[in-house]
Parts: structure tokens; sequence; C-alpha cells
């Protein structure tokens, strides 16, 4: 079977926010929502012409489990068009994207939206497992007496809240102490940590100045009152290495060289994708940003290995393709951590790392950093953890466009010690 060509028409995401910023009153397929509806309008396409909808989440409400679906729906896609919802932690989205492009290669799909959503703001609190079984049990409970016995039963200790932890389930982790040990394993300081953090909060501070930024992103008005939300509110554009350098460990409190401007923040906010075959494409008249030539996923050792996902991911691509650093004009690494992102760089460098972990002979290359994330990251951006993959698509596609470059890579980690990487290329 003669397999389709996908390519990239448009992006567009929210605004990204803080967590417990205004978004807090929303519920995820909200943010989805404003993601797709302002993906439509960007593109003027009939709802009706799209054939499924695809997102990625993390933090699964479970009023609205399949939020693709609520997403679409209240956007103004017809009920007539799928929707599914998939998962794999940081990237969820590179999951939907490569899960519609899949589609669309293989025939099922001409037209599809893809990306991500998340909002920790809406992040569930459960009762531990104590609670959780007496009020299971209390489905039962029919009779005034029967009510009484069972609040006799009640400790005060039940009432105590499950906090959720962004931690990994096997290690009992947070992906912050992860960093740390991986940083000191690659012999990556404080100071380079830092002067990393500054740089992607002043490039995107830069991009939203020059205009880059704010063509990704459509404006959220949030009742009651509709205010209207317009721009990132993480990105510091007077940060210094002087400040950054002034904040303690935020995991590690002794050794730790990981703080909260060197680490990416929890963040609101939703991004999506409207890919087509190529064929559809010219049939409709749309001029698309980017061809998606290739991608792949990988999975690490979840005890050593956890970010290193880019490393693995890259190497893996390249050789398929037969590429290296040089054949790129345009990079974007998700940014988790300075230190994890740092870490990679040294790694895709160092020989002996390449010959003992990749099986290759000699390493992948030096990163250019000239072509790296010029315009900042999710450091300095912000990262919903369901929906970055959206927005570094469209970035390196834009980039792309912007720095008449040829061809983009993108790439991310992934809790679960998991790795991706994608190859654009500007359409003819």
């Amino acid at each position: 079977m003669k397999t389709k060509k996908v390519v990239l028409i448009e992006g567009n995401r929210t605004p990204f926010l803080k967590s417990g910023g205004p978004y807090i009153d929303l519920m995820s397929y909200q943010l989805g929502k404003e993601a797709i509806a302002g993906l439509l309008a960007k593109t003027g396409i009939d709802p009706k012409a799209i054939d499924q909808v695809i997102m990625g989440t993390v933090i699964s409400n479970l009023r609205t489990s399949n939020v693709a679906r609520e997403s679409a729906i209240s956007a103004g896609i017809p009920n007539t068009a799928p929707c599914h919802t998939v998962t794999q932690a940081c990237i969820s989205a590179n999951r939907a994207i490569a899960t519609a492009a899949l589609e669309i290669m293989g025939g099922q799909a001409d037209i599809v939206i893809a990306g991500g959503v998340d909002n920790t703001s809406d992040t569930p609190i459960t009762f531990k497992k104590t609670m959780q079984k007496k009020l299971f049990g209390a489905k039962r409970l029919k009779t005034t007496g029967q009510f009484i016995k069972f609040a006799t039963t009640l400790r005060p200790s039940d009432f105590a809240p499950d906090r959720p932890k962004v931690a990994e389930y096997t290690t009992n982790r947070v992906m912050g102490e992860d960093c740390d040990i991986m940083a000191a394993r690659f012999g990556v300081t404080r100071e380079e940590q830092d002067a990393f953090a500054v740089r992607s909060h002043q490039l995107a501070f830069k991009a939203w100045e020059d205009g880059h930024l704010k063509k990704e992103v459509s404006t959220v008005e949030m009742p009651p009152k509709f205010l209207a939300i317009n721009m990132d509110d993480g990105i510091r554009g007077d940060s210094t290495i002087e400040k950054v350098a002034k904040l303690r460990p935020a995991f590690d409190k002794k050794f730790g060289t990981l703080t909260a401007a060197n680490s990416s923040f929890l963040t609101d906010g939703a991004a999506a994708v409207l890919l087509m075959s190529e064929e559809k494409a010219k049939e409709m008249g749309f001029k698309p940003k980017a061809e998606i030539v290739d991608f792949i996923f990988t999975g690490q050792d979840l005890d050593t290995e956890l970010l290193l996902g880019p490393t693995y991911a890259v190497a893996k691509l390249f050789q398929r393709n037969n590429l290296t650093f040089e054949d790129i004009d345009v990079v974007e690494f998700h940014e988790a951590f300075a230190g994890q992102i740092l870490a990679n760089i040294k790694a895709l460098a160092d020989d002996q790392f390449a010959k003992e972990h990749l099986g290759l002979e000699k390493a992948v290359g030096e990163v250019p950093m000239d072509r790296f994330n010029l315009w900042g990251g999710s450091l300095s951006i912000g990262h919903p953890f369901g929906a970055t993959g959206a927005r570094l698509m469209n970035t390196t596609a834009n980039r792309l466009i912007h720095e008449n470059g040829k061809l983009g890579l993108l790439a991310a980690c992934a809790a679960g010690a998991h790795g991706h990487a994608m190859l654009l290329r500007i359409s003819n």
C-alpha cells in the first residue's frame, strides 16, 4: 500500500499560564476547546471537513476522560468526527501527532487535528485508599441507622487528601531528583544551568517582542468578565544570572543544582495542529508549512536514563535517515530542566557514551546552539504536560520558514524514560 505524505498546515495554542492562575476555574477540555477553536479560526477550515481529533493529556479528569471528544465538540467539530485521547507523559501531544500522521499515511483519514492539553489547576484531589473503600461501601447504605453507624467509622485522618505527586511510579522519585542525579553524572554545573535558564527567558521575551510567539497564540477570553488573556505569563525578560544564582536548590537541598529558576514550572495550557495528506491540502487550496519526514519513540532505563530520551531518539532518527546536525537548520528540544538539556547535549557529543549506550562508533555530534531553541523553550514559555509537543512542532515549522531553513528537528524527554524525535521539512 502506498503511504500518503503528511503535511502540517497550521498550529495554534492558548497562552501558557502558571498553575493556579487565571485558568484555575476551567476544566482541561475548555482549554482544549480554545486551542482547537483558535486553529479553526486561523485556518478558516470548515469544521465538517475534520476527519478525526486526537489529543494528548497527562492529568485526566474522570468526568471528561476522553478530553479530545469534549474539546472537539465544544469547539464546533461535528460529532460525526471520531475523537480519542492518548497519554505518554510529557510527549503525549507528540504521540497524538504521530498517531494522526499514521492515520493519514495509512489512508484512514485525510484531515486530522492533533495536539494536547493539561490544566494542572484542575488536578483531581482524592482521598487515601482507606477512605475510598469506606465511601465505596457507603453506596449501599439506605436507612438512617446505617448512615449513623457508617459515620461512627470515620476518623479525622480519613479526611486528609491524597495529594498528587509528580513522581515516577517505579522509582518513587520526582523528576527533579532524577535530573539532579543526571546533572551530577554528566558534570553539569549550577552555573551552566542558570546561564541556560536565563538564555531561555531572554530569547522567549525577545520572540514575543518580535511578534514570533504572538502568531502562535490565540486569545482566551475568561468568563464571567471575559478578561482577554493573550500572552504567556511565565516569561521573565529581566532574568539575569545574578538573580537566579540567589535561589536555593529545589530538590536535593544539600547537594542539588536544580532550582525553581532552572526548572520548568507547572503550567496550564493547550495546543493543536492541523495535519493533512498532501493531496487533500492541494485539493482544498491550503499551502502546507512543512512535511513530516520521519519520527521515532524510544524507551530507556528508568533508574539511570529517565531524561535522556532526546539523545536516544535523535541518535536513532539520524541513523535511520543518514543525517547529522550539520544537515539540520532548526533544532527545538523540550526544556524540562536546564540540567536535562545540558546533559543531553553532552551525551550527544560524547564518543564514549555513543559507544557504550547508543551502539555507535562515535558521538552523534555537537548540538548547534546558534540554531537551538532560539525563541525560548519550556523553561520560559511553560510546559503543560500534554500540550508541549504541538507547540514544539508549530514553532519548529515557523522558525524554518522565518530562517529560510529546510530541515527541522524537534525532540523531547518524558516520564517513564521515554524519548521522541521528529524531522520536519519545508514543503516545496
